[in-house]
């Protein structure tokens, strides 16, 4: 898993940005853009940064940390539970994200809601840059993550695909330490979350 560790910071990324010019940029970012709403019939965005969408988005990385699942023995939670919480997680990341780079909410609201697959999927198209393949795995084992917190009377149950707790933190950090180093927000407990793991 060593190789899910994030390299580019913030700062890196700025600065490449900027030495290249901002007409070979842009058509990129609107063609990743375009092809990701072509591909869910969504409505189109443009992508407008604020104030008030970086004070949100640092908000709900920090929910995203609170939100993180443990499959400690002593947690008291379930597998289908820990699976919520660990949908919750990325989703709330992923958000920080979109809200950085100018998605509105509402309109995130609109046309993702719950579904964390679709979430990384706009992320990586606006600079994420986070292309781990059983990272794009889980988001489709999480979307939509309410489905883990439904009682399943009928029909047979959503499927974990072989995920174990352990796997999913290790993806999870891996996708906060990014979401981190791209917005530069402040690293608070997942930093916790992985002494406790290795200490």
């Amino acid at each position: 898993m060593a190789s899910l560790a994030p390299t580019t910071s913030r700062r890196a990324l700025l600065g490449a940005l900027t030495a290249v010019t901002a007409g070979a940029t842009a058509p990129t970012w609107r063609t990743a853009l375009t092809r990701v709403q072509r591909a869910y019939d969504d409505d189109p965005i443009t992508l407008t940064r604020t104030p008030s969408g970086r004070d949100l988005s640092r908000a709900r990385y920090r929910r995203a940390e609170e939100f993180f699942p443990t499959g400690s023995p002593h947690s008291g939670m379930d597998h289908r539970d820990f699976l919520y919480r660990a949908g919750i997680t990325a989703q709330l990341g992923l958000s920080s994200h979109l809200l950085d780079v100018g998605f509105p909410d509402a309109w995130c609201a609109r046309h993702i809601g719950l579904r964390v697959a679709k979430s990384l999927a706009y992320a990586n198209a606006t600079g994420l840059g986070h292309e781990c393949p059983e990272m794009a795995r889980l988001a489709d084992v999480l979307s939509p993550y309410n489905k883990w917190n439904e009682p399943h009377l009928f029909g047979p149950s959503p499927s974990d695909r072989g995920f174990a707790p352990k796997e999913i933190e290790t993806l999870l950090l891996a996708l906060l330490d990014r979401v981190r180093l791209v917005t530069g927000h402040p690293q608070r407990r997942a930093r916790i979350i992985r002494e406790q793991r290795h200490g």
